[in-house]
């Protein structure tokens, strides 16, 4: 299924048992409460999907599940996330064999490369497949920032398609734009920046607060994309507090707190990460319920 590169795309979470073992069928019933509210792709397998909590074979499975289930309803996108670029690679091949429909790559995980070494490895991982990309940039969290001067200089490899920019620099929006002009689709990356991403340029947005409210933040993409910002303005602010949830070192327990809030799963998460306590998770479970207590009407 071709890729459009643009709209709201959930970085999707994993759901587990008590046991830490995989949950597929909350996971695609998940996935079928956000298709319903109108997303227009799914990213299976990245941070907020604890792809590196999970093996090599448990992440094939929840893409072989995941590419049935949709059946072709949306774009289905994969997180490469591993330590080494020859890993990355097979990672790569046998995601394309399953059938999904493009990847959104990462650096490789852990070692911190340089300029040369962190675009050899996006190459070599385009060249392990014939899938489309999404380059996810995020300097913050995994310590190797992709420049608008190296994107330049990757410009001439067709399958780079994408930029997930999530650097929360937003001027990178702009720069982007100067120095590439239109010859990658732009994506937001960080859920409390895409207003601002949007006014500057973004034609999508990698959401993990989807995964909790996926009609409220239908509701936002669509009045930016209708222009009309005043309104867009009253949602964003009701929203923010819990978009500023998607950018704390323990965002997936926070939003996994916020998809169990809102009805649609468990808390659950593998370890290393552990479930929030005492007064954290009442903290966190504050800003929540008072986001549902309070959320925008949805009759447009």
């Amino acid at each position: 299924m071709r890729c459009t590169w643009s709209g709201v795309l959930p970085a999707a979470i994993t759901h587990f048992k008590e046991d830490q073992t995989l949950d597929l069928p909350a996971t695609l019933q998940h996935l079928d409460a956000m298709i319903e509210a109108g997303v227009h792709g799914l990213i299976m397998l990245g941070t907020v999907g604890e792809n590196c909590s999970l093996e090599f074979g448990e992440k094939l499975d929840v893409l072989r599940a995941t590419v049935e289930h949709v059946h072709r309803r949306v774009p289905v996108l994969t997180g490469v996330a591993e330590c080494s670029t020859r890993l990355a690679c097979r990672f790569a091949e046998e995601a394309a064999r399953i059938g999904v429909d493009g990847l959104m790559v990462l650096p490789a995980m852990v070692y911190k490369a340089d300029r040369r070494e962190a675009m050899a490895h996006f190459r070599a991982v385009a060249g392990a497949s014939d899938l489309p990309i999404m380059i996810y940039n995020n300097p913050v969290s995994y310590g190797v920032d992709l420049t608008p001067e190296m994107f330049a200089d990757l410009a001439d490899e067709p399958k780079f398609t994408c930029i997930k920019e999530s650097s929360e620099n937003v001027r990178r929006i702009t720069d982007l734009k100067i120095l590439c002009r239109d010859r990658y689709a732009l994506f937001c990356g960080v859920d409390d920046l895409v207003f601002e991403s949007v006014a500057l340029g973004a034609t999508g947005w990698v959401s993990g607060l989807v995964n909790a409210f996926p009609a409220e933040n239908r509701l936002l993409w669509d009045l930016l994309m209708e222009k009309k910002y005043a309104e867009a303005l009253e949602v964003y602010r009701w929203y923010t507090p819990l978009l500023h949830l998607d950018t704390h070192v323990k965002l997936v327990q926070y939003i996994k707190l916020a998809v169990h809030a809102c009805g649609y799963g468990s808390e659950l998460v593998r370890m290393p990460r552990l479930p929030l306590t005492g007064s954290e998770r009442e903290r966190i479970l504050g800003i929540i319920q008072k986001g549902i207590a309070t959320r925008p009407k949805l009759d447009r």
